[in-house]
C-alpha cells in the first residue's frame, strides 16, 4: 500500500489539472452514500468537534476503487497551533478490496475543496475576472487563490482576516505566485471592486453583507459545513443566482442554504444548478455579466475519489 503525506500530495495535485479531474468526475456516474456527520461534544467552552465520514466508488462493476474519508474537524485547535481539520483517506481496489493507498486527509480535502471552487467559477465567474477577494487566512485561503488563478485571469488578490499577522503572512505567500496581494483593511470597499469573492470561514453570523455586492459579481462560499454557519446574509442569497456543489448536502448541511431556506428566503426550486448539472451542460451557469452568481459547497467524496485517483495517476508506485 502506497502512503502519501501532506508534501506528496501537494506536489502532485496541480491545481489546472484537478478542475479537470472533478469535471469529468461530476460528468461520470459515481455512488456516494450520504455522509455520516456526527458532532462530538468536548465540554467546557470548546466548541463541538465533527467527524465526518464519506464513501464513494464509481458505478462499474466491479468499481475501479472504493474510497472512504475520515476527518475530524476542532475549531479550537488554531488556539494552540494545531490544524483544525485532520484526518486520513483510504483508496480500496475496487475489485478485491485491498487498500491501494493512504493519503493525508486535510491536503487532500483542501486540494479537493478549492479545485471545486475554481471547477464552479469556471462557469459562473465573469471570464475576464480578474480581481479576487478572499475573507478568512486558514489552510484553505492559499489553496483558493491558486485554484481560482487556474481558471480565471487573476492579478489581483485582497486577503481580509481577523488575525492581521496571520493576513499579512498570507499576501507575502501569495505574492511569491506573481500575484498582486494585500490585506484589506476596508472590507465593504474591497468587495464592491471584487470579480469574485470567495470566503473560508466557520463564521456563525455572515461574514459580509448583501448590499456591499455589485453587479456580476461571484461569491463563493467554502467555509460554513453546519447549519449553524453562516457566511453570507439573507440579502446576498436574494440578489443572487444560488448554485450548490450537491443539492442534498448544502440543503441539509450549509446554513447559508439550510437557513434561508427554513426563513422562506429561498426555495429549493430557486437553486438553479449543482456541480452534475454545469458539468453536463443541463445548465448553462452565468447568463450575462451583470448577473450575481453564489456557490454554495460543503464538500461530496465525488471530489475526494477524483482526487485520490489523480494522485495514484500522477505519483505511481517506484
Amino acid at each position: 500500500m502506497q502512503t502519501f503525506d501532506a508534501e506528496a500530495v501537494d506536489a502532485a495535485l496541480d491545481p489546472a489539472m484537478l478542475v479537470g479531474a472533478l469535471r469529468d468526475a461530476f460528468r461520470s456516474d459515481v455512488t456516494v452514500p450520504l455522509r455520516h456527520h456526527h458532532s462530538i461534544p468536548l465540554g467546557g467552552d470548546r466548541h463541538d468537534a465533527t467527524l465526518l465520514l464519506m464513501p464513494a466508488w464509481d458505478e462499474s462493476a466491479p468499481p475501479r476503487h472504493i474510497g472512504i474519508k475520515s476527518v475530524t474537524v476542532h475549531p479550537d485547535n488554531a488556539e494552540h497551533g494545531m490544524p483544525s481539520v485532520q484526518g486520513v483517506y483510504l483508496l480500496l481496489d475496487g475489485r478485491t478490496g485491498t487498500p491501494v493507498a493512504q493519503i493525508d486527509g486535510p491536503s487532500l480535502t483542501a486540494r479537493r475543496t478549492a479545485a471545486a471552487s475554481a471547477l464552479a467559477a469556471s462557469y459562473l465567474a465573469r471570464d475576464n475576472a480578474r480581481t479576487l477577494v478572499v475573507i478568512g487566512t486558514g489552510r484553505l485561503a492559499p489553496e483558493l487563490v491558486a485554484a481560482h488563478a487556474a481558471v480565471r485571469p487573476i492579478e489581483r488578490v485582497g486577503i481580509w482576516g481577523r488575525n492581521a499577522r496571520k493576513a499579512q503572512r498570507l499576501a507575502a505567500d501569495i505574492a511569491t505566485l506573481g500575484l498582486a496581494a494585500e490585506v484589506v483593511s476596508d472590507l465593504p470597499a474591497a468587495v464592491s471592486d471584487a470579480d469574485i469573492l470567495s470566503c473560508a470561514t466557520t463564521s456563525q453570523t455572515p461574514v459580509f453583507q448583501g448590499s456591499w455586492l455589485p453587479e456580476g459579481i461571484h461569491v463563493d462560499l467554502v467555509g460554513g459545513f453546519r447549519p449553524d454557519m453562516r457566511e453570507a446574509d439573507d440579502d446576498a442569497v436574494r440578489r443572487a443566482t444560488v448554485f450548490v456543489d450537491t443539492r442534498a448536502g448544502a440543503c441539509k448541511e450549509a446554513g447559508d442554504i439550510a437557513a434561508p431556506l427554513a426563513a422562506g428566503v429561498l426555495s429549493e426550486a430557486d437553486i438553479a444548478a449543482d456541480l452534475v448539472d454545469l458539468c453536463r451542460g443541463e445548465h448553462p451557469g452565468r447568463r450575462d455579466d451583470d448577473e450575481i452568481t453564489l456557490f454554495k459547497s460543503v464538500g461530496t467524496a465525488i471530489e475526494d475519489l477524483a482526487a485520490a485517483e489523480l494522485l495514484m495517476a500522477k505519483a505511481p508506485a517506484s
